[in-house]
């Protein structure tokens, strides 16, 4: 696919990234993304123009390919909850790519060989033609010959030293309308709330990510379900912001989640997750997302900070989100 002019600002070029000989940069005047092509499909760069990414890269996987064992490369990738054994699956082989208009899609080859259930999966990506917003849409489909039971998962890896920010449902005092819970608060493990990466706040969850950090668990996790549909990571001045639309009442994985954040000693995790459904051969489900990056963002710790310098980016625009589709 040679170079294609999308619109006076936009480009999809083929490109080398990183020892990957197959990979597409999508870019405007404002923001690009690197996707690879030779594995994944993987998200692997998202930045302002001339600026920093603001995803994690694993150094030890840059240009890996082929082969049985799990990689996680970095960056932005498509998993299916629960997880066990087939959520693993070694996405190493390459991935076909298509065009419409300004409209990149990738898809991976059938996950049939083991722990692979036949599953197939797609990444559909889009780019405002001049600011930092980028929409995903992704699909599962089933291609078993049996029903499967899933929900689509999209975590993304974040470069180190930063934050995650999520925000709890309102607060309300209690009264005879307010005697059930608003939501779950779910545990792992090893979850060590008195772990002094988290910050848990009347509004907001914070947590910190911190490179070469000795606690108890190096791991750090946590989920909730988000009724405002957002989350965000801050990083050295840079906000980025994820969306994605909220369907109440409906089954979400771990405990009723659809946001989730987790962090180890090199970088953060900021996840969304789609409802839990049951595929027939031949069916697929989508989860869709918006990302927004924001930079020259005053730095700050506490929910005053989140209140005045976070939520009016939160607020500056609702991204268009498609509903789920099974």
């Amino acid at each position: 696919m040679p170079p294609v002019d999308v619109s006076a600002n936009k480009m999809v070029e083929k490109i080398s990234y990183r020892g990957w000989k197959t990979a597409y940069r999508i870019s405007n005047a404002t923001v690009e993304l690197i996707v690879l092509a030779d594995v994944g499909p993987r998200i692997i760069w998202y930045g302002f123009v001339g600026g920093d990414n603001i995803l994690h890269e694993v150094a030890a996987d840059a240009g890996l390919s082929g082969g049985s064992e799990f990689h996680l490369y970095g960056g932005h990738r498509l998993w299916v909850s629960p997880e066990v054994e087939r959520t693993y699956f070694p996405d190493n082989r390459q991935v076909s790519v298509s065009q419409d208009g300004g409209t990149v899609r990738l898809t991976a080859p059938i996950e049939g060989l083991a722990p692979g259930t036949n599953l197939q999966k797609e990444l559909q990506i889009g780019m405002d033609p001049t600011d930092s917003r980028v929409e995903l849409m992704h699909r599962v489909t089933n291609r078993d010959k049996e029903p499967t039971e899933l929900a689509p998962w999209a975590p993304t890896m974040m470069r180190p030293g930063g934050r995650a920010i999520l925000p709890l449902p309102p607060r309300v005092a209690m009264d005879k309308d307010h005697y059930l819970s608003v939501g779950p608060l779910t545990l792992w493990s090893f979850t060590d709330l008195a772990d002094p990466r988290w910050r848990f706040g009347t509004e907001y969850i914070q947590l910190l990510q911190h490179v070469n950090s000795e606690y108890r668990f190096p791991e750090q996790m946590t989920g909730i379900f988000n009724s405002a549909g957002w989350g965000a990571y801050f990083s050295s001045g840079t906000l980025f912001l994820k969306r994605a639309p909220v369907f109440p009442g409906v089954n979400y994985p771990d405990s009723g989640c659809n946001f989730e954040i987790f962090t180890n000693q090199d970088f953060l995790e900021l996840e969304t997750l789609g409802p839990k459904v049951v595929l027939r051969p031949g069916e697929h489900t989508t989860h869709s997302e918006t990302w927004e990056l924001f930079r020259n963002v005053l730095a700050g710790e506490d929910e005053h900070w989140i209140r005045s310098a976070v939520l009016p980016l939160v607020g500056r625009g609702v991204a268009s989100l498609p509903s789920r589709s099974v």
